[in-house]
Formats: C-alpha cells, sequence, structure tokens
C-alpha cells in the first residue's frame, strides 16, 4: 500500500505516526467522519490565537486546507482570542435559526494558557447560553507548566472550574484524538461547553498512534431532561439559564462521564 504524508490526516484504519499538533488538526476531520458515518449532515468551525504550545496548529491547519473545504470544515484565525470565542457562540446558534442548512456546526476554539484568560468574559457566556445538539464545542488550551515558552508558569482547570465548564485532559497523543471526540460528544449530550487541556510536553511530542472510524466507542446514557432540554434556546433568560447549568447539564456532563468511564 501506498504511503503518503497525507496519511496523517486521511487514514481511517491502522497506525499513523503523527505529532499532537498534527493529532489535533486531524481532529475535526475524524468528527466529521463519524457525523457522516451517524447519518448526520454537520459542518466544522475552527477559530482561535496561535501562542506556544499551540504554535504551529494554524499553519497545519492552512496546509490541509483543500482536506478541511472537502469535509466542510472551515477554518477562520481570529484577530484575538475573545473575537474567536465570541464566533464559537454564534456557531452553537444556527441549528436554532429557521432556514439552516445542515443538522449542527462542530466547533473548536484554540488558544494558549493566558489567552483563555483573555477570552473568559465571552467563554463563561458562551457555556450559559449552551450548544448544540448535534454541534458542540470544544475549548482547546495548551498549558505551559513549566513556563518552557511562556512569560510565566501556567494551567487552566482553575479557569474552567469557575466557569461550570467540564474539562478533559489529553495526557498523550492518542487521548488529543479520544478525548476531542468524547469532549465533543460530551458537548453535544450536555449542553455544555467542553474544555481539552493539552501540556507543552503531550503536543510537542510524536508517537504511533492507531486510529480506526469507530474508535472510540461513545455511549449515550440515561438522563432526565428538563423542559426545553439541555442547549440554547432563545430567548435567553440569565437566571434559568444559570439554573439549568447548575441543576442539569453538569449532572449530564458527570452521567455522560461515567456512562464512558471518563475519568
Amino acid at each position: 500500500m501506498q504511503t503518503t504524508l497525507e496519511d496523517t490526516f486521511t487514514l481511517n484504519h491502522g497506525r499513523v505516526f503523527m505529532s499532537g499538533t498534527q493529532a489535533l488538526a486531524r481532529l475535526p476531520l475524524q468528527q466529521r467522519l463519524r457525523d457522516i458515518q451517524a447519518g448526520l449532515n454537520t459542518n466544522g468551525f475552527i477559530s482561535g490565537y496561535r501562542g506556544s504550545p499551540i504554535a504551529g496548529y494554524d499553519m497545519i491547519l492552512g496546509r490541509i486546507k483543500h482536506l478541511l473545504d472537502a469535509q466542510q470544515i472551515t477554518f477562520v484565525p481570529a484577530i484575538n482570542e475573545e473575537l474567536a470565542a465570541t464566533a464559537i457562540i454564534g456557531t452553537q446558534q444556527v441549528a436554532a435559526q429557521p432556514d439552516v442548512s445542515c443538522d449542527g456546526v462542530f466547533s473548536l476554539w484554540y488558544g494558549k494558557g493566558p489567552g483563555l484568560d483573555r477570552a473568559g468574559d465571552a467563554l463563561k457566556h458562551a457555556n450559559s447560553m449552551g450548544s448544540s445538539p448535534h454541534g458542540g464545542a470544544l475549548i482547546v488550551v495548551g498549558d505551559d507548566h513549566n513556563a518552557i515558552s511562556s512569560a510565566m508558569a501556567h494551567q487552566s482547570e482553575q479557569l474552567f472550574a469557575s466557569w461550570m465548564m467540564p474539562v478533559l485532559h489529553a495526557s498523550c497523543i492518542a487521548e488529543i484524538l479520544d478525548f476531542g471526540l468524547l469532549g465533543w460528544a460530551m458537548s453535544r449530550f450536555s449542553g455544555c461547553y467542553v474544555g481539552l487541556k493539552i501540556e507543552s510536553e503531550t503536543i510537542e511530542s510524536a508517537s504511533s498512534v492507531h486510529v480506526d472510524s469507530d474508535s472510540p466507542k461513545i455511549v449515550q446514557p440515561e438522563f432526565d431532561l428538563p423542559p426545553g432540554g439541555l442547549h440554547y434556546r432563545w430567548p435567553y433568560r440569565q437566571l434559568e439559564a444559570e439554573a439549568r447549568l447548575q441543576n442539569f447539564k453538569l449532572p449530564a456532563a458527570l452521567a455522560f462521564a461515567a456512562a464512558n468511564t471518563v475519568d
């Protein structure tokens, strides 16, 4: 079988050698494939602001633009982190529009730890407003615990917790793919935006990873929904949204994590 450099992003079964940044670039393509297999007509959207340890992400996305375009995935690098987060909010409102042409838009925000600080107001409001059932929002943050390429050491779990936003922590390159897909599925199930933390030691490494279009297996748990469900709705009423987040959306995220053995 002939091997090409694009196998990193297009091979659907087998082992592929990739860096952490390449795995993050492959992630939306893998989500789109899963949606097609599930009979969903989704679009993808990526926006953020570069910064180490995710410094090269936008360059890789630019190089594979033809692959993204073919799968209805749009990449728009932002002027700053909060504008990227505001664009992500808009993607989760698409399914509620009367003239919608797709089932939903799965979205990915990216930035480094201090960029997450900067985008906090937009992301906190986004999590309160909620995701769409066939969209989902993944908030990818690169953390530099040892200040290798940052002005100060930083970690982001505390910020995610303060916004009541679930966060997954990828400890290897394979988990960037698995936890990214689980994160989008959790976002769709719970109505929450879901964080994905990747440390510099992980994203700046490389390894051989087993890939499969059916992996990971994702379980949808039983959960009693409140009136109107868990997802974005209009009009947005602040106190109702806060009660829904604390009493239903976070318990739904915990139920999803338990059903899929995510610790």
